[in-house]
């Protein structure tokens, strides 16, 4: 997330907003954000969100995800909002939105949801 440079723009218990501002070398060749950027931060906001949510000592992994790319992702920034629709003890459901930020316009360019896996006394390993 750091070589992306992500930022978390939010969190809040099942919700979490991560933004990733443009840059030439995230684009693809008609100069939008590439969709893999998009969705990078769609997963790593819906994956945050579900985690705000798991016990003490768990990770979260994702088991599945399915983006829909509706607009061409441009803008000064990317804003990527993961929100838990569907808590579970082993399986939570997150919807996840992208949106496209310049100035004081916003535009929907992504929309998807996601399936997590809470990995209970598994702690994150770091790297």
């Amino acid at each position: 997330m750091a070589h992306l440079g992500v930022e978390v723009a939010e969190v809040r218990a099942g919700l979490v907003t991560l933004k990733m501002k443009f840059r030439p070398e995230l684009t693809q060749q008609h100069g939008f954000f590439h969709a893999g950027g998009s969705a990078t931060i769609a997963d790593s906001a819906g994956g945050y969100a579900a985690y705000t949510l798991f016990p003490e000592n768990s990770s979260v992994l994702t088991v599945e995800f399915k983006l829909n790319l509706i607009n061409p992702a441009q803008g000064d920034w990317l804003e990527a909002t993961g929100r838990v629709v569907k808590p579970g003890r082993t399986l939570t459901i997150c919807q996840l939105d992208v949106w496209g930020v310049s100035g004081g316009s916003r535009r929907h360019v992504a929309t998807g949801l996601q399936t997590l896996i809470c990995m209970k006394d598994r702690p994150d390993t770091g790297s």
